[in-house]
């Protein structure tokens, strides 16, 4: 049976220049080196300049992809852009992406599922390839999250980062097989119920302010694990397979601790585990295609291999995709 695959055929990323070491932290808040490495595994992060947008980081981004492809912008139909540190309250910061693309025609917008946006982009793009929407869609997370921290919370304020991150998406015929390329499953969750665990304490109709990120994190915590355990074994068996079969896994990067429970309660070794976190930091949306394009351009990623990317944050959102590179 002949199907549609959305299959991907180009990655690209941003960093600001600004690199902050951990070290930095320890003359604003009570915290050290240590207290930081031992309980997230951060050693680093980048911060945006002022005058810096979430749209120019994600625009570097975008051109890097589209060089990484070897195709233009007007050959892209659409532009999905996960964030939830947009340029304005509207419009969305994906046609700013666009205009600055010199992309005239197809259609862009944002979508807002904080840590887990990226895998909410993903399953959207996929959808509207599979649908024949679009034949090729740029899909981009982009966040600074460094403009709505508060600094004197040691919790908090240094676990995040800015930094953006673009995978384009080709649709291309396949055989409905687990082996065919693309995307093969997808499995999304939200519960919102556990509103409070993770937010920001401002908004357009609540405070008319930005606010400032509020976090339980032992909540978070055993959350993340549980669920993103869950889902990863959700979207394996959809498409037919097991934790022998995944290459590689590509989890947001919020904690190594996250990360390497989950692995474990997936039956994973932490060699077949991309982890950026260490020089990122938690980048939200940004997190996972930060990390693809850090591991592709570094050539860890090959194509044919088989990729499992999970992601969980506020709402609670979550969300895993499976796919063959």
């Amino acid at each position: 049976m002949s199907v549609i695959r959305a299959v991907p055929i180009g990655t690209g990323h941003y960093l600001p220049e600004r690199i902050v070491e951990n070290v930095e932290f320890e003359a604003k808040v009570d915290t050290t080196d240590e207290w930081i490495r031992s309980r997230s595994g951060i050693e680093r992060r980048h911060f945006a300049a002022e005058g810096e947008l979430t749209s120019d980081l994600a625009i570097a981004a975008a051109n890097n992809a589209l060089k990484n492809a070897g195709i233009t912008a007007d050959q892209i139909d659409a532009i999905v852009l996960a964030t939830s540190t947009p340029d304005q309250t509207f419009p969305s910061t994906a046609t700013k992406v666009q205009a600055a693309l010199g992309m005239r025609h197809g259609f862009a917008f944002d979508v807002q599922a904080v840590c887990a946006g990226f895998a909410y982009a993903l399953v959207t793009a996929n959808s509207l390839i599979v649908s024949g929407q679009a034949k090729r869609i740029m899909v981009i997370g982009a966040e600074t999250f460094s403009r709505i921290m508060d600094w004197t919370d040691r919790t908090t304020s240094v676990l995040f980062g800015d930094g953006a991150g673009a995978l384009i998406l080709e649709a291309q015929d396949g055989t409905g097989a687990n082996t065919d390329r693309g995307i093969l499953a997808c499995d999304l969750h939200s519960d919102g119920t556990y509103n409070d665990l993770l937010y920001v304490d401002g908004g357009v109709s609540s405070t008319q302010t930005t606010g400032v990120l509020r976090m339980q994190g032992q909540e978070v915590f055993k959350h993340a694990v549980s669920k993103l355990a869950a889902c990863g074994e959700a979207v394996m068996e959809k498409a037919g397979l097991t934790s022998d079969d995944i290459n590689w896994v590509v989890p947001h990067q919020a904690n190594l601790r996250i990360i390497k429970r989950t692995a474990q309660k997936l039956g994973l070794p932490m060699e077949r585990i991309v982890v950026t976190v260490q020089d990122h930091g938690n980048t939200s949306a940004a997190s996972i295609p930060l990390a693809l394009s850090v591991a592709c351009q570094k050539g860890t990623i090959k194509q044919g291999e088989l990729l499992l990317t999970e992601a969980i944050g506020g709402g609670l959102a979550w969300g895993a995709v499976v796919l063959r590179w």
